[in-house]
């Protein structure tokens, strides 16, 4: 039943649809907020408040009005890309980092089982490469059930090793390294004669590292390895020394600007710079040559 209602404030006079007894609202023709009489005897009816628009939709109208003000203020959105850029690129170097360390506790895992490093390169009676490092650590970066699969009896490549040549091992790849296969390897060990990589089928203990563990590298990122992970092919200090300090010389590239992530013997990681001295980084690459360089390099 309709109510007769009369607005206090600008006296219109209108017909009020009962569902709104006891309600507040604006008047439909000065705007002021009126209320209208319940009914006889009746309290007016619940009505819930209305939901609030805050929350996603205040952040989407606010994005909307930053954008709005940089566009009118003549300051291209192009200005804001680099900062956004380089904090992805600091926190894809940071996982890189991470990945590092975690081969390194792999490592120092490894040596407590076995005394040793894992050689780089273990080759068979008649010198065949038979698997990398990166195959020897697996149990230690979580990945037993791989492992257990290999067939140490063969070659990496194969006929049931090759069973495993297009699995992709996450701690293996630098997130930087978008150009390369998921299946390379993102990171190699130094190899050759006094380093920790050491020579085909050399195990090389803590006693050995006669600059210390600190003063020793034992494995660098590089982009575009052309490695599988699997593959026994690591990098030799001297492809090391041109790929840190010419770039343009080495055809590795480095996933990140300026030099590239490099693991100590002792698990910690350091970035290079380009621009670091080749003699200081061959003594670094060596764990034998009576250079002990001090962390700060």
């Amino acid at each position: 039943m309709p109510i007769p209602f009369t607005c206090p404030h600008c006296g219109a006079q209108t017909n009020v649809a009962d569902e709104y007894a006891g309600q507040t609202g604006p008047c439909a023709s000065c705007g002021k907020t009126v209320t209208v009489p319940p009914l006889s005897g009746v309290q007016g009816a619940y009505r819930p408040p209305k939901k609030s628009t805050s929350g996603p939709m205040v952040a989407i109208i606010v994005a909307a009005v930053v954008v709005g003000l940089l566009v009118c203020s003549g300051l291209p959105i192009a200005l804001l890309l680099p900062a956004f850029q380089s904090a992805g690129e600091a926190a894809r170097r940071s996982q890189c980092s991470n990945n590092l360390k975690q081969i390194g506790l792999a490592m120092h895992n490894y040596h407590d089982v076995y005394n040793c490093f894992p050689a780089a390169v273990l080759t068979n009676e008649e010198g065949q490469p038979m698997r990398s490092w990166r195959v020897a650590i697996l149990p230690f970066i979580e990945q037993q059930p791989l492992f257990d699969q290999y067939n140490f009896s063969e070659p990496w490549d194969g006929p049931s090793n090759q069973a495993f040549h297009g699995t992709s091992i996450v701690t293996y790849r630098c997130p930087s390294d978008a150009g390369s296969a998921p299946t390379e390897t993102s990171y190699v060990m130094i190899v050759g004669k006094g380093t920790l990589g050491g020579e085909p089928n050399e195990k090389v203990s803590f006693a050995e590292v006669k600059d210390g563990l600190s003063n020793t590298i034992l494995a660098i990122e590089v982009g575009g390895s052309g490695i599988h992970w699997m593959e026994p092919r690591d990098m030799t200090v001297e492809e090391a020394v041109t790929f840190i300090t010419n770039p343009a010389a080495s055809p590795f590239r480095q996933p990140h600007p300026g030099g590239v992530n490099v693991l100590m013997g002792d698990g910690s990681v350091t970035f290079l710079s380009n621009s670091t001295d080749p003699q200081t980084l061959r003594w670094l690459l060596t764990r034998d040559d009576g250079q002990a360089i001090p962390p700060s390099f």
